[in-house]
């Protein structure tokens, strides 16, 4: 009786090895698994954003003119006019053109590092990407439009809008030295066009909300030539870009450089 039980106790004591042994092999390729999916949701969520961002510039040095007009409940409409060189979505230079009192002011980003030349001043002035140029327009959103680079995106879902069905990311910033902490972004499927963004603070507050519009072909593709930027906090204030005039450039590294700004014009 004792050495029925000594092996009854033995088979049950390898059963349990095997189930022990079962379950850690199961939980390890539910692991694997796991994260092959989520390399694999990440990969395409970084092949959707940076589809998108060629679609909205030229990955090659370009000059584009942009005229923002920002208007608020009560007050009438500003206009301000703006020229944009950039090389490589890394490197640009962007001009006051109006108001012709601020002609002259210039600036320059490296990176994501940001300075603004003054003509009154002798040295550039390092700035933010998120403090504000004008409206509802940061300095990121006219001197910087690399989602791909700033931007640690995740596809969230799939949604369909009227009869187009789009791609939702959530992008969230590499640091915080990005223009916005979080956004989330609308691409549409079926060719990369961008759709909406809304822009978050890094307390995830809704700061604006942004429509690309207005698609015209300029230097080969359809790319969206008007954006609104709506206030989420203040409603009734919004500002309205327009890009036109777009030309490719070929635009030498020292342009992007702090001792080369004052022969801009």
């Amino acid at each position: 009786m004792e050495s029925m039980t000594i092996r009854h106790s033995g088979v049950n004591s390898a059963l349990a090895f095997l189930s022990a042994a079962l379950f850690a092999w199961t939980a390890a390729v539910q692991a694997a698994e796991g994260v092959q999916q989520a390399t694999g949701d990440d990969a395409e969520a970084r092949s959707i954003v940076e589809n998108a961002d060629r679609i909205r510039f030229p990955a090659e040095g370009f000059q584009v003119d942009v005229s923002i007009t920002t208007t608020a409940a009560g007050e009438g409409a500003e206009v301000r006019k703006y020229r944009v060189l950039s090389k490589g979505n890394t490197n640009s230079v962007v001009m006051v053109i109006e108001p012709a009192s601020e002609r002259g002011q210039i600036l320059l980003m490296k990176n994501r590092d940001l300075w603004i030349f003054m003509p009154d001043v002798s040295q550039p002035i390092r700035l933010s990407l998120s403090q504000r140029l004008t409206g509802q327009v940061a300095n990121g959103d006219l001197a910087r439009a690399n989602f791909a680079a700033d931007y640690n995106p995740k596809l969230l879902r799939n949604e369909r809008i009227g009869n187009e069905d789009y791609h939702v990311l959530e992008l969230t910033g590499v640091d915080r030295s990005v223009t916005y902490q979080r956004v989330l972004y609308w691409v549409r499927e079926k060719d990369f066009w961008p759709y909406r963004a809304e822009f978050y603070s890094l307390s995830n507050r809704l700061l604006k909300t942004c429509r690309y519009e207005n698609f015209k072909v300029m230097e080969g593709r359809k790319r969206p030539t008007r954006l609104i930027m709506e206030d989420a906090l203040r409603g009734g204030e919004q500002s309205v870009l327009e890009y036109g005039s777009m030309k490719l450039r070929d635009l030498p590294d020292k342009i992007f450089t702090k001792d080369y700004l004052k022969k801009l014009d």
